[in-house]
């Protein structure tokens, strides 16, 4: 649990948050905790405010009025990661008074300090053109570089036209860093999202190949109990033991892919791959489709493995489903770093549902496009239907 100071929102789909100061912080601190990021800022604070006090003073002023005006106007940068705005109003403020008194002055280099937090972790506004500040600012400074800092710093409009560069140079630059973190963040969060997108189509793909042609297959054998349940009991027997066999399969890889949704481990059961096929072939034939197989593809990588089974699971399913009984061949071939698997029937070739492909036509083709490769699929002239897939992959 998190207390009521660190709570995070909810992140359900379609939530977006604002960047939090964690994404916006620079990749050079971002092993460093909170608070030593702010003892890295009061060690800081501390030099600079001994620093200013080195300064010689334009004018006679006295120590008391000094020494806590120079401490105003660095030693709050100690907490400005804390209070950004009222510390850069501070630090302004005690900036502004040295300079009119003629006290020791750092051209607002404190207060430059202290306004880059409020650059980086203020939201956007439209009304502050952030663009002309940065122009303007750049043209002052450099114009104070082609003039010369001494000469400029020696008229009296040119210390604060020189201080207020100092400080567009500061806002300009925290609004630009903002916004190229925000962005860094923002397309880490879309990759996040989309990985887990990818994810759930995966699982969705796995789960379809699963239940399709498990399904299909007791639909077929339930309907063949049902036929010849009272003329031949003993047939109608077998077609409930398969029915039996394949409902527990089925449910052992529902559960395996249930365990990787509610633990995430990938490992809880192995993957079916090409080993699996003569068994795939079997419950085709409880079904009435004979299956040749011709595997030529020796030790494949498992997520390629893993493809082949489940293409050649879809296209035998279909054919258990609007073929049988039939005649089925199997043929998987690597060469090199590319696999053909071509499956052909003898059956009527329709399988084109009325309202399109159906979903095992378009996750077989989903397959193949994820490793770039050439999916076809439709009836052979010479009768039946024949499924075609091609894909490179690497080892």
């Amino acid at each position: 649990m998190t207390s009521a100071g660190t709570r995070r929102p909810p992140t359900f789909p379609g939530y977006r948050r604002d960047v939090d100061e964690s994404e916006l912080r620079s990749p050079l601190f971002k092993r460093l905790s909170r608070r030593g990021l702010i003892g890295l800022d009061a060690g800081a604070a501390i030099l600079y405010t001994l620093l200013l006090l080195t300064i010689p003073a334009d004018t006679g002023a006295s120590l008391p009025l000094v020494v806590p005006l120079t401490a105003l106007a660095g030693l709050p940068l100690a907490v400005r990661r804390l209070w950004p705005l009222p510390v850069f109003a501070a630090v302004f403020a005690a900036s502004t008074a040295t300079l009119l008194l003629g006290l020791p002055w750092d051209s607002y280099a404190a207060a430059a300090l202290a306004l880059y937090p409020v650059a980086l972790t203020r939201r956007r506004r439209r009304w502050i053109p952030t663009p002309m500040i940065g122009v303007v600012s750049a043209v002052l400074i450099l114009a104070g570089a082609m003039v010369g800092p001494a000469d400029w710093q020696a008229e009296d409009i040119g210390r604060p036209l020189l201080g207020i560069a100092v400080l567009g140079a500061s806002w300009t630059l925290g609004r630009v860093v903002r916004e190229r973190r925000a962005q860094a963040a923002h397309s880490a969060r879309r990759l996040a999202d989309q990985a887990v997108s990818d994810e759930r189509l995966r699982i969705a793909r796995e789960l379809h190949d699963v239940v399709a042609h498990s399904m299909s297959l007791i639909a077929v054998k339930a309907g063949v109990a049902v036929h010849v349940a009272s003329a031949r009991p003993d047939e109608a027997l077998d077609a409930l033991r398969v029915i039996e066999s394949t409902s527990r399969g089925t449910l052992a890889e529902m559960r395996h892919l249930l365990g990787v949704l509610r633990t995430g481990a990938a490992d809880l059961a192995p993957s079916p791959g090409l080993a699996g096929l003569p068994g795939l072939a079997e419950r085709a034939a409880m079904a009435g489709v004979h299956v040749d197989l011709d595997v030529d593809a020796g030790d494949l990588p498992d997520g390629v493995a893993l493809s082949a089974y489940r293409i050649v699971q879809e296209a035998v399913t279909n054919v258990v489903k609007h073929a049988a009984p039939a005649r089925c061949r199997v043929r998987v071939k690597a060469s090199g770093l590319h696999l053909r698997i071509d499956v052909t029937d003898d059956g009527p070739g329709v399988r084109v549902l009325p309202g399109g492909d159906g979903h095992g036509l378009i996750g077989m083709r989903e397959r193949v496009m994820m490793y770039g490769g050439d999916f076809t699929a439709g009836p052979r002239p010479e009768g039946g239907f024949a499924v075609s897939a091609a894909f490179p992959y690497e080892t």
